[in-house]
């Protein structure tokens, strides 16, 4: 990378990384409660700040219900206490902070850049708030238009080509997720499964995109969160000029 695009990309870098923890830290003063019994932590970037925060106002009382092998790791390492979703009674979860890849105006999103998608989903579904924290390059007004890879898509391993083909057939255009730098072949979900990711050209029609891909046999799980699952209650974008936008109605 040349010197004076190293030193855009770092600028941008610090900038992004700003406004998510301004972002959380809002996100976590305006929702959290001392009488939250269950607290489900999303995955990814965003994540880190708002277990930072929470760590100034967790009681004796919050257990934390992890989405995936990082933030379960993260929550670990901060000294909380941490309940796997299948230890924690139906709807036990007071609410769920989790970052987002995308979203638009009426709360939906895509999520599982971090290939957590399914995890992530069915702590949201459980939990009675839903909050997303995101930074300003996250909001959209039509999903499918900022996340360039499209809709990742958590399939049976041995699904992953017919679930492609039929992925084409809805107009998307499938690509197998592969993995990290050290690891040769797919990226591997902590469920054993594999990710496609779907780019829809021309954006995503919410409701029949998210009916049509659970539609297909080896799915296992899609990235649209939306109101046939769960979309978000509240977001909190951290905005360039320090600012937080605050998207939706905080009860």
């Amino acid at each position: 990378m040349l010197p004076l695009l190293r030193r855009r990309h770092s600028t941008l870098t610090t900038s992004l990384d700003r406004a998510k923890r301004l972002a959380a830290t809002r996100a976590v003063r305006e929702n959290f409660s001392p009488a939250h019994n269950y607290i489900g932590i999303g995955s990814g970037s965003t994540v880190v700040h708002v277990v930072s925060s929470l760590l100034q106002v967790a009681t004796a009382n919050t257990t934390f219900v992890p989405t995936g092998y990082q933030s379960r790791s993260l929550l670990l390492s901060a000294g909380l206490r941490v309940a796997l979703i299948d230890e924690v009674p139906p709807g036990a979860i007071d609410i769920a902070f989790d970052g987002a890849d995308e979203v638009d105006p009426a709360g939906n999103c895509v999520k599982g850049g971090g290939a957590c998608l399914l995890m992530e989903k069915l702590v949201a579904v459980n939990a009675g708030r839903f909050v997303v924290v995101a930074d300003w390059t996250k909001i959209s007004t039509k999903l499918g238009e900022r996340y360039a890879p499209g809709v990742p898509v958590e399939v049976l391993p041995a699904a992953a080509s017919y679930v492609m083909s039929r992925l084409r057939e809805l107009g998307a255009t499938p690509v197998l997720r592969s993995g990290a730098k050290a690891k040769a072949g797919p990226c591997v979900t902590d469920n054993g499964n594999f990710i496609l990711d779907a780019a829809f050209p021309g954006g995503i029609e919410v409701a029949d995109a998210a009916a049509r891909i659970r539609g297909i046999v080896g799915v296992v799980e899609h990235g649209i969160f939306s109101d046939a699952d769960r979309k978000a209650d509240v977001v909190y974008y951290g905005m360039k000029d320090g600012e937080v936008l605050v998207q939706g109605i905080i009860q």
